[in-house]
């Protein structure tokens, strides 16, 4: 963070400063902001969190242990250090975040992107931090930090050297984005795909697109709009993003885009394509599986060009990232037993391009094996989206459909339905059961998907799966 008096954290946070030891309302701090007190180091600021299972007011102690100098309460704590007492945490942490950022935006070189999609906003912001970071100091998420927590710390660790921030907004609900992205009004928004994630909480597809809309409502007038013209509900904010006079950019495959790729081939070794911009071709060659993550390429791609990276550039850093994010189509095992751990999260988009990943990159003598779990937050919509997913395993020719827990047994019946039967299509009650299952039954030639939500945990079932087999 950049460096302020504990008497300006006050005034921004509208909190009251009670001092402790020899700090003044002058003494200055320029640390680490954080709710997780594990991370504290010298000189950081601990924001005491409430939560539905702990309270971080229980390890302001431990925070100070780590080098935290000042904590942001709720409420006053025993422990001698420094602390400033605010009606609401969250929202001094967003004002903190705010006022941070605006003091650097002032200094005239610092350039914002904000990131949102149903799917594909880890992978995109990571693509695009690889593109940036060679051009100059780049703040971005650790993991999926796009949350009321997450996309304000990452906010703070802005300094006045940083030219490029790039924030994953997530929806948690309507009016989430506007909350978040109102926060730093980025210059380029980009928006990847209105799927079904999440689409239970919102009530429907429909609103989801609202959701994600709110990022072109909340960038910058003069900013630029980076929309997937693929997806009809992302074209159409086209009309949104030019009613505030934003410039529009599109990528994807159809001859609308104006970044797009073509050519897509996808191999045990990675992914390949042709980018076409501005009337030049380029190859890419991704190291990181699946024909969906193109998409998350030429979004990276789009949003540098917008910032004066060349797309030659552009490709040739994409080229080095070897792994798009821990537990997102990471490639485990060995050259006998292949695995593939992507569990991070599952959407009913996600899940079919996971399959279709599986079912590209397995050749002749070689056997698929999907071991999936339940998709969460579908709402009305979750019994028929795991029907498709049954039918779209067999129809792409799994071989093996291990299905994992309770919530997904209706994607086991839709499978057996469809005619995997007579042991291709099993039924397993957790993940013990299932590593027990698959560690005799997977043999020499098998490619195995591991892929489920992520509240549903299969990642660490993909974990084990990979050390076996290492």
């Amino acid at each position: 963070m950049i460096a302020l008096s504990l008497a300006e954290i006050a005034e921004i946070t509208g909190g009251e400063l009670r001092l402790a030891g020899t700090d003044s309302a002058e003494t200055v701090v320029d640390g680490v902001v954080d709710t997780d007190s594990r991370v504290m180091e010298p000189g950081s600021i601990f924001v005491a969190k409430p939560g539905a299972e702990t309270d971080g007011h229980r390890f302001v102690g431990s925070a100070i242990k780590g080098g935290a100098v000042l904590a942001i309460v709720e409420h006053p704590v025993d422990d001698e250090v420094t602390q400033i007492v605010v009606a609401d945490v969250i929202d001094a942490l967003a004002e903190l975040a705010r006022e941070v950022v605006a003091r650097v935006r002032a200094l005239g070189r610092l350039r914002i992107v904000g990131i949102t999609g149903s799917n594909g906003k880890t992978t995109t912001k990571n693509f695009l931090a690889r593109i940036l970071q060679d051009d100059g100091e780049t703040v971005a998420p650790i993991n999926s930090y796009n949350n009321e927590v997450g996309a304000p710390v990452t906010m703070l660790r802005v300094t006045e050297r940083t030219r490029f921030l790039v924030s994953e907004f997530g929806a948690a609900a309507p009016g989430s984005i506007a909350r978040l992205a109102g926060l730093v009004e980025p210059d380029i928004s980009v928006v990847l795909m209105v799927g079904m994630a999440h689409a239970g909480g919102f009530g429907g597809i429909e609103e989801t697109a609202k959701a994600k809309a709110e990022l072109v409502a909340a960038a910058r007038p003069d900013g630029t709009a980076v929309l997937n013209v693929d997806d009809a509900r992302v074209a159409a904010m086209r009309a949104l993003a030019e009613s505030r006079g934003m410039r529009v950019v599109g990528f994807g495959q159809s001859s609308a885009a104006d970044i797009r790729a073509h050519d897509i081939e996808v191999t045990a070794a990675g992914t390949h394509c042709v980018i076409e911009a501005r009337g030049e071709r380029y190859p890419l060659h991704l190291r990181v599986l699946g024909a969906h993550h193109i998409t998350n390429a030429l979004a990276a791609i789009t949003a540098a060009g917008v910032l004066g990276v060349s797309t030659a550039d552009a490709i040739a850093r994409l080229e080095t990232v070897e792994l798009a994010e821990r537990w997102r189509m990471q490639p485990m095992g060995n050259d006998r037993v292949r695995i593939i751990n992507d569990a991070y999260n599952a959407s009913p988009d996600s899940m079919a391009a996971a399959l279709r990943t599986l079912a590209q990159i397995t050749g002749p003598g070689e056997r698929t094996v999907a071991v999936l779990g339940a998709m969460s937050e579908l709402g009305e919509s979750a019994g028929e989206e795991h029907d498709r997913i049954g039918l779209l395993a067999v129809r792409l020719n799994i071989q093996r459909i291990v299905v994992v827990g309770h919530e997904a047994r209706r994607l086991y019946l839709s499978a057996v339905g469809e005619g995997s039967w007579d042991s291709e299509a099993v039924h397993l009650p957790d993940q013990d059961a299932a590593f027990e299952y698959l560690r005799t039954e997977l043999r020499d030639g098998d490619r195995v998907l591991v892929k489920s939500s992520n509240s549903v945990g299969l990642r660490h079932l993909g974990d084990r799966l990979g050390e076996l087999f290492s």
